[in-house]
This record gives C-alpha cells, sequence and structure tokens, in this order.
C-alpha cells in the first residue's frame, strides 16, 4: 500500500464508521457489509464487486493497529486526497507543487534521487518506485464447518481463483517474454495528473498503461500484454481448533501474485459454525441442558451427561438443587490456543410432566398436602409491602 493511496483513499468512510471508531465498531461494520457486498451473494454485479473489494482494503489497514496509525498519520501530516497545491499566499504569482514531486522525482535531472518518500518510506510503508515490485491483491474467502469440527479442528480444501503470472510471457505482458517499456506518459508511475483549474490538480490512473507504469510495444496473445492471466488452485488450510464462528483467519502471502517481484497478497477465510443441537458455546466453554425430574432436584441424582466427542461423564446433583443451577465439569470444553481445554456448563433444567399417571397424581396430591403450609412466595408477598417508593 503506497503512501498515495493513504492520501487519496478515506478508508474510514469505506466502513461507514468515524476517525474514533474502536477496533470493534470497525470489526462489525466490516462484517455487515462485506456480507452485503460478498461476490457470492451479488453474482455478475460488478458494482458489488467493486464495493467488496474497496471494504476489504479498508479492513486490512485500519482491523491492523499498525498500519491504521500509519495511515492516521499519513493524512494527518498531508491532509486527505492527492494532487497539486498552491503554496501559502498564493495567487496568480503563488507557487505549485504536485504531491508525486514530494514522494520521488521521475523525470528531469532529479529522475530516480529520491525525495521526501525516501525520507518517509519507513513511517508509511514505502513509496511504489516506476516499474518497480507491486504486491500482490488480497483474497477473500468463507468456509462452514460443524460445530465439532470448530471444537476439534480440521484442515479444509479451498479453490482460490485470482490472477497470477501469465504463463506464456512469464508476466512481462510482451510476446515470447520480452520486457515492456516504461510509460513515457506517467514516467512509470501508473498515476497521472488532470487539471482542475484554480491551480489544482488530482491524480488518476494513467490512460495510455492503464495504470500498470509500463507499456508493451508486442502484447502476448494470451494476457493481451497486461502480463496477469486468471488461475485457480487448491490450498489445504487448516482451521485452528477452538475456532468461534465468523471468526477471520489470515494466511500470509496466499492471496493474489504480487507484479515484478512482488510479494503476494494474503488470503483471509472468515469461518461460519453450524449450530449443534445439544452443544452450545460460551467462549471457551461448552454449555449443554441437562432435563432433571422433580424427584431428581428435590432428593438427589447422578446425572449421567454426555460430552462432545468423548465417553459420557457423571455429576453427582446435590439434593434441593433449584432449577437453573450450572455445574461445571473441567476439562470437558473447547480446546484453547495453548493446547488446554475450557469446561463443559451443565445446566439442570426441571421437567415438568405433561401427563400424569392415576399413582403419579396421587403421590404428588399427596406431597401437597404434606407440605401444605410451605409458601415458597411469603417471602415475595413480605417484600412487595415492605416497598413504599
Amino acid at each position: 500500500m503506497s503512501t498515495k493511496d493513504f492520501l487519496e483513499k478515506d478508508y474510514y468512510k469505506a466502513l461507514g464508521v468515524s476517525k474514533e471508531a474502536s477496533a470493534e465498531e470497525i470489526k462489525k461494520s466490516y462484517r455487515k457489509l462485506a456480507r452485503q457486498y460478498h461476490p457470492d451473494a451479488n453474482k455478475g454485479d460488478s458494482a458489488s464487486e467493486e464495493r467488496f473489494k474497496e471494504i476489504s482494503e479498508a479492513y486490512d489497514v485500519l482491523s491492523d493497529a499498525k498500519r491504521r496509525k500509519e495511515y492516521d498519520d499519513a493524512r494527518s501530516l498531508f491532509g486527505s486526497g492527492a494532487g497539486r497545491f498552491r503554496s501559502a499566499g498564493g495567487g496568480p504569482g503563488g507557487v505549485s507543487f504536485d504531491i508525486g514531486d514530494i514522494f520521488g522525482a521521475t523525470s528531469g535531472a532529479g529522475a530516480g534521487a529520491g525525495g521526501l518518500g525516501d525520507v518517509l518510506g519507513g513511517l508509511f510503508g514505502g513509496v511504489r518506485r516506476p516499474g518497480g515490485p507491486r504486491r500482490g491483491a488480497d483474497v477473500e474467502s468463507e468456509v462452514t464447518i460443524s460445530f465439532v469440527e470448530s471444537v476439534e479442528g480440521l484442515t479444509v480444501p479451498l479453490r482460490k481463483s485470482s490472477d497470477k503470472p501469465c504463463p506464456e510471457c512469464s508476466g512481462t505482458g510482451g510476446r515470447g517474454g520480452s520486457m515492456p517499456r516504461t510509460c513515457p506518459e506517467c514516467q512509470g508511475t501508473g498515476r497521472t495528473s488532470v487539471g482542475g483549474g484554480s491551480g489544482f490538480a488530482f491524480a488518476e490512473p494513467c490512460r495510455n498503461c492503464k495504470g500498470r507504469g509500463l507499456v508493451v510495444d508486442d502484447p502476448c496473445p494470451n494476457c493481451h500484454g497486461s502480463g496477469r492471466a486468471q488461475g485457480s488452485e487448491v490450498l489445504n488450510v487448516r482451521i485452528p481448533a477452538g475456532v468461534k464462528d465468523g471468526q477471520r483467519i489470515r494466511l500470509k502471502g496466499k492471496g493474489a501474485s504480487g507484479e515484478r517481484g512482488g510479494p503476494a497478497g494474503d488470503l483471509y477465510v472468515t469461518v461460519h459454525v453450524t449450530p449443534h443441537p445439544v452443544f452450545g458455546r460460551n467462549g471457551d466453554d461448552l454449555t449443554i441442558t441437562v432435563p432433571v425430574t422433580f424427584a431428581e432436584a428435590a432428593l438427589g441424582a447422578e446425572l449421567r451427561v454426555p460430552t462432545l466427542g468423548g465417553a459420557p461423564i457423571t455429576l453427582r446433583l446435590p439434593a434441593g438443587t433449584a432449577n437453573g443451577r450450572t455445574m461445571r465439569a473441567r476439562g470437558k470444553g473447547a480446546t484453547r490456543k495453548d493446547g488446554t481445554r475450557g469446561d463443559l456448563l451443565v445446566t439442570v433444567e426441571v421437567a415438568v410432566p405433561a401427563k400424569l399417571s392415576a399413582k403419579a397424581r396421587s403421590a404428588l396430591e399427596a406431597y401437597a398436602e404434606a407440605t401444605a403450609g410451605d409458601d415458597p412466595r411469603a417471602g415475595l408477598y413480605a417484600a412487595a409491602r415492605s416497598d413504599k417508593g
């Protein structure tokens, strides 16, 4: 990502958040927009595809604390938007300069001499030199796994479709691998300035080289001079144990291939977990609700409780256990990052029978008669009467 990109693109606006937004707010907005504009949900809609790329690029920067600071520092130092600015006290005789000149001379005696871009290279991640390496694009993907797989982890094959160097020309864009030459219009930067009047000028992709910075005199018949070709490959992606629903996994260097020796982009895999009919999740702990009879809750019992992927365990239910009480079985939960396991939280739910046999009804009526003097709501009435507010 070049400094000029930082200046020209408003990533906060792309995600619909303020500059003071928290990391959680940024993540929440990204997930909402990514679902709305994902190519799989908008087949054949090029506008949605471009919007999805814009959203992904913005999140890639703002979700990384270091890159977000670099982005904020760049825009704070130069202001938003690249282009041509008039010096203070300007007017008809004012002096104008191009932001591109700051980042490095591209022509004349100063060509290749560096400029302020060399000074700021370490701070903002460097400035793309004419004809220099270009990082590949990031690639987004999604995978749906079962609840059990999310707890235990697994390796899944993913087919990645992205552009890569053309096999016919080895990415040069020239027939037989012949080398392109630097674009004479933009001097290899891939951008040109367009006058806007009143001394201002704005940068846009060079029309002569279509933003590539290079022109090909004898184009490759396979890629028509672009140097890129669509390709697909199958990647075996490891989904770690304990992954949560909606978690985004980054695979560095597994995105689209770079150009002219540039590094590949990253692959981001969003994991969706299907719910389990019995177990739930609370962080690293698993949850389960176990029905018990009134007699078991009142008298106590030995409860046989299932575990996820293992043998059932037995828990002692104390006499007088209230409905909704939760007991903890240690080490029977989801796998943590350090390899240890969370706990299994067992919640007791007293089951009320919908139908009673004559014998059971008679026994309950006898119990009701024996406990007629016990009123569990007596304290409730007293508390209600004592409240004078």
